[in-house]
């Protein structure tokens, strides 16, 4: 804010005020400078594409006419042209009109705000106040009075870094699985019969550890096996029939494993036994998904017994009452003994994958098409793959996102938008629809990005950088403050500088990555300005310039230099 004094209250002029309260337009005019105001900003700025203009002012008293109407527009001039802001009218207590009144004793001090669209001629411009007076059917233009220079238009600086975002692949290079089998006895024996090592899941577990022990990417962790018995028998039995059972059911696999070859499958440590007793949870999860009427009526009776060898009692007498149900329906799968072969298996090598998006890409499922893309450094390599990824598997939004993110890089933004809004056609998405906003705020239409990134958080921070990025060209300086937080660029560090934390946005730009860019020095040289820093002024603008010669003009004209203009050393 800067306040200017037209002239002071020297004796003469208030001598030469009195007879103007007699005179008419000619001395108001004359004596204008008397009026005093204060200008903020001064000079003007632009702040979300719009340059405000606060005016605070003072008639003295005793210099306006009593029958007189003053009618002040303040006035954006520059080349070519000018812009009007509203008209503020004034008139003596004496005058006929409806404008604000103007004690002749007293004066008056008035406030006037008003803003306007900002157009780039207005970057080299002057505010000046037009003043018309009225008296009767008089009309006499004052001389125009200049209130401020204008307009400093460092927002626009900001830089289009817009984040769009890749989706990542899932890709796990080492798996674990299991082949799994499970064996059941008769009622009190833990002998494997013979057919069940014709039951199909058996016969695969004997297959797959056949053609495994063959397969390098497979590496064996070992072998579990949980054993039960039924709940209908005496407790100690049960435990001691759940250790026979999983002793059995380790003999068998064992036996398997040894036949094949299996590397580590004689050593004891390769196997886990589990016995488990009987199992009451089993029964009762068995009972639960059957289907005869009584079911219910079963499972509240033996509820109502905590004690175990009752309990084991009553379910002895329901299985003979429920025999087709019970005794033969669900206590035979409860004997048995859960046998599984747990293994990892090692996918490809970067190297492997690289040559197979190549060569093969059709060898490769989507994880790992992806995952090759992510371990190429060539733009024009990536979208290759991401072609046969969204060529194979046309199900999953990712492949045409990361299609157009490469497009993106490309700058090839239509193509890229076709890519993200197919990908958002598969599966509506929080990381297309970032990258849909992108492509929205630079084809200009802010309010349609804001509303994308405002759906679209959960894709990360980087989503709340690109709104911080509108918020900037808004003029909202504190929202793009809290959502560049924490992010060392060029736009954080100019957000903070316009939010009014200088030395704040020079350390922010001293740790970004932009700092030796022509646009980083020519930022530096601002913050210098503002913190009053001439040295720093100069060596940052030569830096600039040195970069970009182009920025020699900029910083002779630019607002931001005036108190150091006549020594920048360009």
């Amino acid at each position: 804010m800067k306040q200017n004094h037209r002239a002071g209250f020297a004796v003469l002029a208030a001598t030469a005020l009195v007879v103007a309260g007699c005179g008419g337009l000619g001395k108001m005019d004359k004596y204008a400078s008397t009026i005093t105001h204060t200008v903020d900003p001064d000079p003007l700025i632009v702040q979300g594409d719009t340059v405000h203009v606060n005016i605070n002012g003072n008639f003295p008293g005793k210099y306006f006419y009593r029958k007189a109407l003053v009618e002040l527009t303040p006035t954006i001039t520059y080349a070519g042209g000018e812009t009007p802001l509203k008209m503020a009218g004034f008139q003596g207590d004496k005058a006929a009109g409806n404008y604000t009144v103007v004690p002749y004793e007293t004066g008056k001090t008035f406030s006037y705000s008003d803003k306007v669209a900002y157009t780039p001629a207005m970057e080299q411009s002057q505010l000046m106040l037009n003043i018309l007076g009225k008296q009767g059917k008089k009309e006499k233009p004052f001389t125009a009075v200049k209130l401020a220079d204008g307009v400093i238009t460092t927002p626009y600086l900001v830089q289009s870094d817009d984040r769009v975002i890749l989706a990542p692949d899932q890709f796990v290079r080492v798996t674990s699985h299991s082949a799994d089998a499970t064996i059941n006895y008769l009622v009190a024996s833990e002998v494997v019969r013979p057919s069940e090592l014709q039951d199909q899941d058996v016969k695969d577990v004997t297959a797959f550890v056949k053609a495994a022990v063959k397969n390098p990417r497979i590496t064996w962790k070992g072998v579990t096996v949980d054993a039960w018995a039924s709940p209908e028998g005496e407790v100690k039995m049960n435990e001691n029939l759940a250790d026979k059972r999983a002793a059995t059911g380790k003999r068998w696999i064992q036996g398997v494993m040894n036949a094949n070859k299996v590397e580590g499958a004689k050593d004891n440590a390769f196997y886990t036994l589990n016995p488990r007793g009987e199992d009451w949870n089993g029964f009762k999860t068995a009972v639960q998904a059957s289907s005869f009427p009584d079911k219910d009526l079963v499972l509240r009776v033996l509820e109502m017994y905590p004690d175990v060898d009752r309990r084991e009692q009553e379910i002895k007498n329901m299985a003979a009452t429920y025999k087709t149900e019970i005794a033969e329906g669900i206590l035979p799968k409860l004997r048995r003994s859960e046998v599984k072969v747990n293994y990892d298996v090692n996918g490809y090598s970067d190297e492997e994958l690289s040559s197979l998006s190549k060569t093969n890409p059709d060898t490769l499922n989507l994880e790992e098409l992806l995952k090759a893309a992510a371990l190429s450094n060539d733009l024009n390599d990536q979208l290759r793959i991401y072609r046969e990824a969204e060529r194979r598997f046309p199900q999953d939004y990712r492949a045409a996102n990361n299609a157009g993110y490469i497009l993106f890089q490309q700058g090839k933004s239509a193509e890229a938008e076709a890519e993200f809004q197919k990908a958002n056609g598969i599966q509506e998405n929080p990381i297309s629809t970032n990258n849909l906003g992108v492509i929205a705020r630079q084809k200009g239409d802010r309010a349609k990005a804001a509303g994308l990134f405002a759906k679209a958080t959960a894709a990360g921070p980087d989503v709340k950088y690109n709104q911080g990025i509108i918020d900037i060209q808004n003029g909202n300086y504190a929202s793009a403050n809290g959502n560049m937080g924490g992010q060392n660029t060029f736009n954080a560090a100019l957000a903070k500088m316009l939010g009014g934390d200088a030395a704040g946005a020079g350390t922010i730009l001293a740790a970004s990555p932009d700092k030796d860019s022509a646009m980083g020095h020519y930022l530096a040289a601002i913050i210098a300005a503002r913190t009053n820093n001439g040295d720093g002024v100069r060596t940052n603008l030569a830096a600039a310039v040195a970069k970009d010669a182009s920025l020699r003009d900029k910083a002779m004209k630019d607002l931001e230099f005036r108190n150091f203009k006549d020594n920048l050393g360009l």
